[in-house]
């Protein structure tokens, strides 16, 4: 659970840390094929913000370098095999990453890789320390639109809310706009962004606004914040509040993502709706809601509870001294093209008593009016993190997760982890299949920040008749690249 603080330049810091060119062919080999013998593509390759020294807050800030982490991607609706792909690069133990990159391809296998301009380690980059929070979404017209937050914290505690633009796959980036930009008391985090899938230029920036004025306990905050484009990314409009949290004292919101209705036209924007006691000690209640948009962004409906955030602590199971970094919080929704039907997964510990949690999966037929009762997708028994959903064709749906399937009693040395994929035909739990996509590796490697940090999220696109994943992996035994990002796309049925 992510829980607020008063914000100071040190608390904005543990916030980011909770919530939050060249051209290199890719090379598949024997250890980074999954069990059915279908490679994963390294999309990661070298670091090019190796040299860059700006970003230290303090004698205790420990860059990891060539890490690259919390990765997700999108697929160009015209052409599968155009992918773009975006992750942190040389994540920091107290927040952010010096820069974030993006690796891209024409034939959905050699990815080349490009730097974002969301930070000073990056070639004409913004003028922030620190960035985070990638996001990427791919228009109608082909027009990529890339998202990210700057962060400082050495002169003030600022963050800011960017975007850019790619015309050509992924390769260059233009049009950098700060879309909103705030010092402390205000906080800024977790933006996504979504491009209208059937209105040409038009694309949205979503994340939460945490205000703790005055600072201190007892003053907290946190609608949800849009900026929209209707030019293709070349202008943003003013940031303006559309989810509303003033009802209910110390309440905020937190990962904010739209999904579009292709058939309708309709926008669907799920977060999670956190109330935290008086002193902001403990989360008092927690539940994931939607609002609906009929009019393209402009005008949003009362929110509709979805499911009850029953999430816990991520922790190693064989040793709860170790803490862990996953997607707990922050939802994943998909849409069915062909019905409208809505399907969201989230961590939840409704079937392990409140002991550890599991994938769960909810879904509405109506438009989000109502949900159903969540179903259990993850391995009874397993601890399973960070998942992720899209729809492919004739109504499959695909989820992938990490879990802990192969943990052994008494083993606290490593933690074995593997990324699963599991696929329900027309959406039908009863129908499940799942397999293995990733080598069995040790989470216990990957950088340290606030917990081992794979990323607050990874990714998951519909791609033709199946579906493409991005994914964090670790390497052992490699101190100065502990991680590296992968791609595949895989048939669903």
């Amino acid at each position: 659970m992510r829980v607020f603080l008063p914000l100071t330049a040190a608390t904005a810091a543990a916030l980011l840390l909770v919530t939050i060119t060249g051209a290199t062919p890719a090379a598949a080999d024997a250890a980074d094929r999954n069990p059915d013998d279908t490679p994963l593509v390294k999309v990661s390759h070298g670091d090019p913000y190796a040299k860059c020294t700006i970003g230290a807050r303090s004698p205790d800030s420990v860059v990891y370098p060539a890490t690259e982490v919390e990765p997700y991607l999108s697929v160009d609706p015209r052409d599968p095999k155009r992918v773009v792909t975006v992750f942190q690069q040389d994540r920091w133990n107290d927040g952010g990453a010096r820069g974030l990159a993006a690796g891209w391809t024409t034939d959905g296998r050699t990815f080349h890789q490009s730097t974002l301009p969301f930070s000073l380690c990056a070639p004409g980059g913004a003028d922030y320390e620190r960035a985070t929070d990638p996001w990427v979404s791919t228009g109608p017209d082909g027009t990529v639109y890339a998202g990210g937050e700057g962060v400082d914290f050495t002169k003030s505690t600022r963050t800011a809310l960017l975007a850019v633009t790619s015309r050509d796959g992924g390769r260059t980036w233009q049009n950098l706009t700060t879309t909103h930009v705030d010092e402390q008391p205000f906080f800024n985090d977790k933006p996504s962004l979504t491009a209208d899938p059937i209105r040409k230029g038009t694309a949205y920036q979503v994340w939460d606004r945490l205000d703790n004025d005055p600072p201190g306990p007892s003053s907290l905050d946190g609608p949800g914040y849009i900026s929209l484009t209707r030019d293709g990314g070349r202008t943003w409009s003013r940031a303006r509040p559309f989810v509303d949290t003033s009802a209910v004292p110390n309440t905020q919101t937190i990962g904010h993502l739209i999904v579009a209705d292709r058939r309708t036209g309709t926008l669907y924007d799920f977060f999670d709706r956190i109330t935290h006691s008086d002193d902001l000690s403990t989360v008092v209640e927690a539940r994931y809601e939607v609002v609906t948009s009929t009019d393209a962004g402009e005008t949003w409906s009362a929110p509709v509870t979805v499911a009850r955030d029953t999430s816990v602590p991520e922790v190693d199971p064989n040793d709860p001294t170790k803490l862990l970094r996953d997607g707990t919080t922050l939802p994943s929704p998909a849409v069915d093209p062909e019905t409208g039907a809505l399907y969201m997964a989230y961590e939840g510990s409704d079937f392990s008593g409140g002991k550890f949690d599991s994938v769960q999966l909810v879904r509405s037929t109506d438009g989000g009016r109502t949900w159903g009762t969540p179903e259990l997708i993850s391995p009874k028994g397993v601890p399973a993190f960070s998942p992720s959903i899209a729809v492919a064709e004739r109504g499959t749906v695909a989820l992938t997760y990490y879990d802990l399937r192969f943990l052994k009693p008494g083993n606290t040395t490593t933690l074995p982890t593997a990324y699963q994929l599991a696929t329900l035909q027309h959406g039908n739990p009863k129908l499940r299949t799942e397999r293995r996509i990733s080598r069995v590796f040790d989470w216990l490697q990957a950088p340290f920040s606030g917990g081992y940090f794979l990323g607050d999220y990874q990714g998951l696109a519909a791609d033709g008749k199946g579906v493409r994943p991005v994914l964090t992996v670790t390497n052992s035994g490699a101190p100065q690249n502990r991680t590296d990002v992968y791609t595949s796309s895989l048939r669903t049925g």
